[in-house]
C-alpha cells in the first residue's frame, strides 16, 4: 500500500513525555484514540476523548496490568492486511476494528537495572505486551504506522500534515525498521541481565544457574549517538555508539564546552587518557598526555601545574597535538600552561572560570568535562572484531599492591624505588606492548611502546629521556636513578641491560620467563633491585 490514512490510533506508553500534545494533535485531526491504563488517564486528564483497550477486548486489565493488550481484538487490528479479502472477512466476523497507528514505548527495563533496583522490580519492568504490539505493527507496516520513540512524534505530525492525515510507505518502513531495532535492543538488554546481572544476584547463585561471562549467544545492543566526520583515515566512515544502559560514564557522556566535533581518533585517544588518569583518582594532582593512544608523559605533583610541567618534560615533542587528562578540576594557571602548546583535547572533572577563559582563546581545542573518573578496577567485557568472528575478553582490571611483589634480587628496593616501580607499573599497563616505562619521583622519564621486542622498547624509552634532558638542559637524563617497568617478563637479559645502561636502579616486571635466573643474575651483578609482580599487562 502507498499512503495510509490514520483514522484510529492505539496509544500505550511508559515514557509519557510529549504524548498529551501528540494525542491532542491527532484528535484535532479526527483520529479516534484508544489507550491503556495510566496513558488513558493522562489523556483524559488533558480533556481528550479516549476509549479503553478493555472496551475493545471485552476483558478488563488484570494481573497488575500484566495482561491487557494480548488479545485478538488488538493484534488482529494491527496485523490485518487491509487489501486482503480473507483478513477483512475475519475482522468483520469477529468485530475487530483496524488500528492504523500504534504509539508505544516500553517499560524502562534498562534504566531500572542501571539504578541498581532489586530483582523483583527488574522482573516487573520486563515488558511483554509492548514488544508484542510493536512487532505486530512493524510487521504489518504496509498497513500500520508504528512510532516507538517519542523523539519521532514531530516527524509523525509533519508526515501527517504533508499527506492530508496519511503516512507514506517510505515513512512506515523507516519507523518499522527503527521499532524492530528497539525491540531487539530491549531483548538484548534482558538477555544480558539474565546472563551477567541476575545470575549473580539470584538467590540460587551463579553456579546453580550455570552462569558464565561468555554466554552461548551474546546479543549486543548499542545506540548511535553521532556520525563522525570520518574514521582513522578520511576514506573511512565512522560513528559513536553507546550501550542502552550506561553503568560507567566516559568520553561519550562528557560535556564538551568548546572546540570542533570529536573525531574517531579523538574518541580513541581521549578514552586512553581518561582510563589512565583514573588510576590516580583521589591521589595527588596528576596529568596524563596521550598521543596515538599511548601515554607520552605522566606525572603526579603537589600542584596540577607542577604535574603538567613534569609530564610535559618527559617528551615535549610527542606531546604536540596530544590529548591531556587530569584527575581534578583545572585551574587557570594550569590551563594557560597547557595552551602554550598545540593540544587537541583536554579532559577534566571540572574547570574553574579562569581555566575556561584560558581555553576559550583556543577555539579549536576541545574541552571535555566528565562527572567522575571511571573505576579502573570495574568489571566488564572488551570486544574486538576479526575476520569471521568476534573476540571477547574480560577487562584488564588486575592490579598489584606492595604486598604482592616478590623481591628476587639480593638488594631490596628502597622505599622511593618501590614507589617509582609501582608508578611505572601503573603507567605501563596503559602502554601498547611491548611496553617499557622509566619513572622517577612520580613522573615518567621515558616511554617505549609497541615494539616487536622488549629491548628496542627499552632503548627507545632511553633515547626519549636523553632527548628530553638535552632539550631541558639537564646534566643527565631522568632515567638515571629511575625505576623501569616492563609490561611482560624480560625473556633475555638484553632488555635489563638496556635499562641498566639508561641508569635505572630498580626494575619491576611480571617474571616467569625461562631465563629468569639469567636476568636476576645480571641484575645482581649491576647492583640493582628487581621485583616480580606475577601479573602481566599485554595491551594490543
Amino acid at each position: 500500500m502507498g499512503e495510509v490514512a490514520i483514522r484510529r490510533a492505539l496509544i500505550s506508553v511508559s515514557d509519557k513525555s510529549g504524548v498529551v500534545e501528540l494525542a491532542s494533535r491527532l484528535a484535532k485531526g479526527g483520529v479516534e484514540l484508544v489507550s491503556t491504563g495510566g496513558t488513558a488517564r493522562a489523556l483524559r486528564d488533558a480533556g481528550l476523548d479516549v476509549s479503553d483497550v478493555s472496551d475493545a477486548t471485552g476483558f478488563p486489565e488484570m494481573m497488575d496490568g500484566r495482561v491487557k493488550t494480548l488479545h485478538p481484538a488488538i493484534h488482529g487490528g494491527l496485523l490485518a492486511i487491509r487489501d486482503d479479502a480473507d483478513h477483512l472477512a475475519a475482522m468483520d466476523a469477529h468485530d475487530i476494528k483496524p488500528i492504523d497507528l500504534l504509539i508505544c514505548n516500553l517499560y524502562p527495563f534498562e534504566q531500572t537495572v542501571a539504578r541498581g533496583a532489586g530483582r523483583e522490580e527488574i522482573i516487573e519492568n520486563i515488558d511483554i505486551g509492548g514488544p508484542a504490539m510493536i512487532r505486530s505493527a512493524s510487521k504489518n507496516h504496509g498497513s500500520v504506522t508504528i512510532i516507538a520513540d517519542p523523539a519521532d512524534y514531530p516527524a509523525l505530525l509533519e508526515e501527517l500534515a504533508e499527506n492530508d492525515g496519511a503516512t507514506t510507505r517510505a515513512f512506515r518502513i523507516r519507523m518499522a525498521a527503527k521499532a524492530f531495532a528497539r525491540t531487539a535492543s530491549y531483548d538484548a538488554a534482558i538477555a544480558n541481565w539474565f546472563a551477567w546481572g541476575d545470575a549473580y544476584a539470584n538467590p540460587l547463585g551463579p553456579d546453580a544457574l550455570g552462569a558464565t561471562p561468555f554466554p552461548e549467544t551474546m546479543p549486543l545492543a548499542f545506540r548511535r549517538e553521532a556520525e563522525l566526520r570520518y574514521g582513522e583515515n578520511p576514506h573511512q566512515a565512522a560513528a559513536i555508539y553507546t550501550g542502552q544502559s550506561v553503568a560507567t560514564r566516559g568520553i561519550p557522556q562528557a560535556v564538551q564546552l568548546q572546540g570542533k566535533e570529536l573525531s574517531y581518533n579523538n574518541y580513541n585517544d581521549a578514552d586512553a587518557a581518561l582510563e589512565l588518569v583514573a588510576e590516580f583518582a583521589g591521589g595527588d594532582p596528576a596529568v596524563v598526555i596521550v598521543k596515538h593512544a599511548n601515554p607520552c608523559g605522566v606525572a603526579q605533583a603537589p600542584t596540577l601545574l607542577g604535574a603538567w610541567q613534569e609530564a610535559l618534560a618527559c617528551d615535549a615533542v610527542s606531546a604536540f597535538g596530544g590529548i591531556v587528562a587530569v584527575n581534578r578540576p583545572l585551574d587557570g594557571e594550569t590551563a594557560a600552561a597547557i595552551c602554550e602548546i598545540f593540544t587537541e583535547v583536554v579532559i577534566a572533572p571540572g574547570a574553574d572560570d579562569a581555566a575556561r577563559a584560558a581555553f576559550a582563546a583556543k577555539k579549536n581545542l576541545r574541552l571535555l568535562l566528565v562527572e567522575d573518573l571511571p573505576n579502573p578496577r570495574r568489571p566488564g567485557l572488551q570486544l574486538k572484531t576479526i575476520a569471521g568472528g568476534l573476540l571477547v575478553q574480560s577487562r584488564d582490571n588486575g592490579a598489584v599492591s606492595p604486598q604482592d611483589l616478590k623481591v628476587v634480587t639480593k638488594r631490596e628496593p628502597t622505599p622511593q624505588e618501590l614507589a617509582d616501580c609501582l608508578f611505572a607499573w601503573t603507567v605501563a599497563r596503559h602502554v601498547k606492548s611491548n611496553a617499557i616505562v622509566f619513572a622517577r619521583d612520580g613522573a615518567t622519564a621515558g616511554i617505549g611502546a609497541g615494539q616487536m621486542n622488549r629491548r628496542d622498547s627499552a632503548r627507545i624509552a632511553a633515547i626519549r629521556a636523553k632527548e628530553a634532558a638535552e632539550a631541558a638542559g639537564w646534566p643527565q637524563p631522568r632515567t638515571q636513578g629511575s625505576a623501569m617497568a616492563s609490561d611482560a617478563f624480560l625473556p633475555f637479559a638484553d632488555g635489563l641491560e638496556a635499562a641498566i645502561a639508561a641508569g635505572a636502579t630498580a626494575v619491576i616486571q611480571p617474571g616467569g620467563a625461562m631465563r629468569d635466573e639469567e636476568v636476576i643474575t645480571a641484575a645482581d651483578a649491576a647492583g640493582i633491585a628487581m621485583v616480580f609482580t606475577g601479573m602481566r599487562h599485554f595491551r594490543h
